[in-house]
């Protein structure tokens, strides 16, 4: 019985369907490579004397409770963080009415345009030892030493992080809370419970499972960054990955850590999946709040200034004052701003966010006009596995990419792939393919999802199929999909900074390395223009969330 299964699945294989296989293959080829190196493949190259069961021995006993520790610690904080600021601001903006709740919305999604390690740049500028704030309250009241807590700790980054990731939470909770909760609020208060109580046992069970899922995005964020934790020295998973690769040279080690944190974002990965699966339950039979009766509570008097004060105080920490704390050295001194070679850092980022998001957008057309061609489950499968690297930290791309290169290396030197991968944008494109190309992909799929199946049959009925399809029927109608995928693999590869530290070509800085390199000499007044600048880049895909979010209210 199984060699007739398995008999019938060969048969049923269609040659078109190997440059998917292919392509997955490419996409996946990092997170095989990290799996890979638990197994004594240096012993059979001849290199290399530990075995990996020995490296993670020594590891155990070393760095690695170091490691977990802390990493667990970060994610608690930065989890119930997030949760209670996102959750908070989502109920202030959907459960009550007052003056300005319209711009509140769209202001709470700006800190999405900071990247976090922007954010620990600007606090430590201004509230560090030597900052202006400690040097104003010296010089003012007379006192001396340091007033303020250590910016770079743990605590810091936990600070760094909440203000800059709750829009996670804030995002998804607000949708479920709008539309779902109003409703039952309303019958709550007709049957005379009070305005604490429908909140307590109404509206926040009811966003519950929205809010487990932006937190589970929330800690992959957070597990995946390099740039906060290794600027104020706090010893993650991420940062042991980099050490133990370019400090130590111990390429096994680097590679076994990738696969303990992979272990931990597929875990958070599993939640975030069962928690939009109960999204979904939960939605079912749920009106819309759109009825006359079932609208927010206005507030008045102080609770609206409460309301105003819940909203504002996580614009002004998440964005506002970064932004204004990396204004102040571009207004004191403009002179001491690199803008000789800002240009060339510019030029250098658009380059290889152009390059990548071209390729991006056609990689991710490809796949998705497979699945609409043929939707068995081999071409579904295919392209869940493409898209699996958009959840794979930056810093476990780069160990998975170039482990197997180390293995060519030792086995076919005459090949010369390292310098293929490090010297040039070969590898530094791959890995940003690797990481964001399930980005173009949602995009494009969600395009497809509004070309009815009827359009394509009527085109093969007048003689037109194959590739002729998707550039005379589907294109016309996905440009705005894929214009818009573009964009956001674009912005997402100008900030990105873990792999493109390490794979970058030579003499090709970037806005987000040249930031993380001045910010680590601490010549933050000189990082502050790269880092506005990403900010500014960030604002695209902000804005147009923003639009689509209000479009889709009307």
């Amino acid at each position: 019985m199984f060699r007739q299964d398995l008999l019938l699945r060969f048969r049923s294989f269609s040659p078109r369907a190997l440059p998917l296989l292919l392509l997955a293959l490419l996409l996946t080829l990092p997170v095989l490579a990290v799996l890979a190196s638990w197994l004594p493949i240096d012993q059979a190259l001849g290199q290399g004397e530990a075995t990996p069961a020995s490296i993670l021995r020594e590891m155990a006993s070393t760095v690695l409770p170091g490691y977990l520790g802390t990493t667990i610690w970060l994610g608690l904080l930065v989890a119930v963080g997030a949760a209670i600021v996102g959750t908070g601001t989502a109920a202030a903006v959907t459960l009550f009415d007052f003056r300005g709740r319209r711009a509140m919305e769209w202001l709470l999604l700006l800190p999405l345009a900071m990247p976090a390690y922007v954010t620990a740049y600007a606090y430590t500028d201004f509230l560090q030892f030597s900052g202006p704030l400690q040097v104003w309250l010296r010089d003012t009241y007379g006192l001396e030493g340091r007033l303020l807590p250590e910016v770079r700790s743990l605590g810091g980054a936990v600070w760094v992080f909440i203000f800059s990731l709750y829009p996670y939470v804030y995002l998804l909770a607000r949708t479920a809370l709008g539309e779902r909760a109003a409703h039952l609020m309303e019958a709550a208060r007709l049957m005379g419970a009070s305005l604490r109580r429908r909140i307590w046992t109404v509206a926040l069970p009811l966003a519950r499972p929205a809010v487990a899922a932006g937190v589970a995005l929330v800690l992959m964020e957070t597990l995946a960054d390099f740039g906060v934790v290794s600027y104020f020295g706090i010893q993650t998973f991420t940062t042991g990955i980099y050490k133990a690769w370019l400090a130590m040279d111990n390429r096994i080690a680097a590679a076994q850590l990738s696969t303990m944190l992979l272990v931990l974002v597929v875990l958070l990965l599993q939640l975030e999946l069962r928690a939009q699966r109960r999204m979904r339950f939960t939605t079912s039979g749920v009106g819309r709040a759109g009825s006359a009766e079932a609208q927010p509570q206005r507030l008045r008097g102080w609770r609206c200034a409460l309301a105003w004060l819940v909203c504002l105080l996580p614009v002004v920490m998440g964005f506002v004052a970064p932004v204004a704390f990396m204004l102040r050295p571009l207004a004191a001194d403009w002179t001491v701003l690199p803008w000789n070679r800002f240009l060339e850092w510019a030029a250098n980022s658009v380059r290889l966010g152009a390059i990548t998001a071209v390729l991006a957008v056609a990689i991710a057309l490809a796949l998705a006009y497979a699945v609409r061609r043929r939707p068995d489950g081999l071409t579904r499968g295919v392209v869940q596995l493409a898209s699996i690297g958009y959840a794979v930290p930056g810093a476990v791309i780069v160990v998975g990419l170039l482990l197997p290169v180390g293995w060519l290396q030792q086995a076919v030197p005459e090949w010369g792939l390292p310098a293929l991968i490090t010297a040039t944008a070969v590898g530094i494109v791959w890995a940003y393919l690797v990481r964001f190309c399930a980005v173009a992909l949602q995009s494009v799929q969600s395009g497809y999802s509004r070309i009815p199946m009827s359009l394509d049959e009527s085109a093969r009925m007048l003689g037109t199929g194959g590739w002729g399809l998707l550039r005379r029927v589907h294109w016309p109608l996905l440009r705005r999909s894929t214009a818009a995928a573009g964009l956001l693999v674009f912005v997402d590869v100008m900030k990105e900074l873990p792999a493109t530290m390490v794979l970058r070509p030579f003499n090709s800085d970037t806005l987000a390395v040249v930031a993380y390199q001045l910010a680590r000499d601490e010549r933050l007044g000189e990082a502050a223009l790269p880092s506005l600048a990403l900010v500014a880049v960030g604002l695209i895909p902000v804005i147009m969330l923003s639009r689509t979010l209000r479009s889709g209210r009307r």
